[in-house]
C-alpha cells in the first residue's frame, strides 16, 4: 500500500484533534477562570531509503534520503495568560491578579483553580459551585494568622464570637483652658465606659479642677480614687505629675494641652470591649477575611491561601475549572496574596475566560483546510491504486 495513504490518515486524526481542542475553547468562551488550550503537531519517524556517507578520497559524501510517514499530536498546551475582569458586586467573588491559584478541597482531594465564584454553604464554608471548599489559615482568638501552618477549610459561622477584653488603658486628649477661673475653681468631668474580663460595663469618672498652677485630676472607679496634677507650662503644655491609674486601668493624659479659650478634652479611646457576635465580613486585597462584630470590633478571622507552581502548564485539568498537580508541575508553593510570584486578590470581581474568539475562529479555518488537504491525499492515493488495478485489463 502507498505510504501517502497512512500519512493522510495521520493528518486527518491530528487535525480532528485540533478541531476538538478549538471547539472546546469556543464552548468555554464565557466560563469564568477558563484557560484556552492549543495543539502542537510533530512529524513522525521517517523511513530511511538511503543512508548518509562521508567523503572518501575523490568521492564526495552523500546525504540521507528519508520519506516522512505522517504527523502526530505532540501535545496540547494550556495558555495561563490573565483573563479579563468582570465586576459582580458579590463580596465572595474573588479574582487573582497574578499567577496564583485558589486552593480547594473536594472529597479529600486538593484542587487548584482560577475560578473565584465562591459562596457560603449551610455549614458556613466558602465553597465553589461544584462543592470545593476554599482553603486557607484560620486566625486565633486574637486575630493572628499563622501562614506557616497547614491549610484548612475557611468557615464563617454566624455564631462566631469574639471574647470580651478587659480595659487596661483609657486615653483622653484635647484642650483644657489655661484661662479658666481659679476662684471659685472651674471644674470639668469626663465619664469613660470600660469593661471587665467578663465584658460587663462600668464607668470611670475623671474630674478636673482648676488650680493656680494648672489642673488637679481625680479618677474614680467605684470606691477607688487616684489623683495627679497637671502643671501648666509655657506654650500650652500640661505636664502630669505621674501616671494616673485606678483599679488597674491606666488613664493617659499625655496628649492633653492647655491653651487659653478652648475646652475640647474628650475620651479618644479605650482598649476594652464586651463579647461580640459576627455580623458581617469583608475580604481584603491580601486575602484576609475581616469580621465585623456586634461590639464594634473588627478582627481577622482567616486568610485565604493561594498556590503557585514552577510549571503551571504541567497541571492536569480535573473538570469544574479545576486542576490537580502532576510530577511535571513542580511542588506546590503556598502563600498569601501579595507574596512574590502569587499576585493580589480583588473582591467583587471574577476572572473571565482568556479565549480569543478571533484566534479560535482562525484556528477553525486552519484545521478545516488541513483536514480537507489530508482528505485529498487519501483520494489521490486511491486514484493511483485504481490505476494500478486497471493495468491488468
Amino acid at each position: 500500500m502507498l505510504r501517502s495513504l497512512y500519512s493522510g490518515i495521520s493528518g486527518l486524526r491530528a487535525h480532528q484533534t485540533m478541531l476538538d481542542v478549538t471547539g472546546n475553547n469556543i464552548a468555554n468562551v464565557n466560563t469564568a477562570g477558563f484557560k484556552a488550550s492549543s495543539t502542537q503537531f510533530q512529524d513522525t519517524l521517517s523511513q530511511m531509503t538511503q543512508g548518509a556517507s562521508a567523503p572518501q578520497g575523490e568521492t564526495g559524501g552523500s546525504n540521507p534520503a528519508q520519506i516522512g510517514l505522517g504527523v502526530r499530536v505532540a501535545g496540547v498546551s494550556t495558555n495561563f495568560a490573565q483573563g479579563s475582569s468582570q465586576s459582580t458586586g458579590r463580596a465572595t467573588d474573588l479574582m487573582i491578579s497574578g499567577d496564583g491559584f485558589f486552593v480547594t478541597s473536594k472529597g479529600g482531594q486538593q484542587l487548584f483553580t482560577r475560578a473565584g465564584a465562591f459562596s457560603p454553604d449551610a455549614a458556613g464554608q466558602l465553597v465553589s459551585p461544584d462543592g470545593g471548599i476554599l482553603q486557607g489559615w484560620s486566625a486565633d482568638v486574637d486575630g493572628v494568622v499563622n501562614t506557616g501552618g497547614p491549610v484548612n477549610g475557611i468557615t464563617l459561622n454566624s455564631n462566631t464570637l469574639v471574647p470580651a477584653k478587659a480595659t487596661s488603658s483609657v486615653t483622653l486628649d484635647g484642650n483644657l483652658p489655661s484661662d479658666a477661673a481659679v476662684a471659685p475653681p472651674a471644674t470639668l468631668q469626663r465619664v469613660v465606659k470600660v469593661y471587665n474580663a467578663a465584658g460587663a460595663e462600668r464607668n470611670i469618672t475623671v474630674d478636673f479642677t482648676k488650680t493656680a498652677t494648672g489642673w488637679g485630676v481625680a479618677a474614680t472607679d467605684g470606691g477607688a480614687t487616684s489623683n495627679i496634677t497637671l502643671t501648666q507650662g509655657a506654650g500650652g503644655t500640661l505636664t502630669p505629675s505621674g501616671p494616673l491609674a485606678v483599679n488597674g486601668v491606666d488613664v493617659d493624659l499625655t496628649s492633653a494641652s492647655g491653651f487659653a479659650g478652648m475646652t475640647s478634652l474628650a475620651v479618644s479611646g479605650q482598649n476594652g470591649s464586651a463579647a461580640g457576635k459576627l455580623q458581617s465580613y469583608t475580604i481584603g486585597n491580601d486575602g484576609s477575611v475581616i469580621g465585623s462584630f456586634s461590639n464594634g470590633v473588627k478582627q481577622v478571622l482567616a486568610k485565604i491561601a493561594l498556590a503557585n507552581f514552577t510549571n503551571p502548564a504541567g497541571l492536569e485539568k480535573a473538570g469544574g475549572s479545576s486542576y490537580v498537580a502532576t510530577a511535571n508541575a513542580g511542588g506546590v508553593q503556598l502563600g498569601g496574596a501579595g507574596d512574590a510570584g502569587i499576585g493580589s486578590l480583588a473582591a467583587g470581581s471574577l476572572e473571565m475566560s482568556n479565549v480569543d474568539l478571533s484566534q479560535e475562529f482562525t484556528n477553525l479555518i486552519v484545521a478545516q483546510r488541513g483536514f480537507q488537504a489530508n482528505a485529498r491525499i487519501i483520494t489521490t492515493s486511491d486514484e493511483v491504486l485504481q490505476e494500478l488495478g486497471n493495468l491488468k485489463r
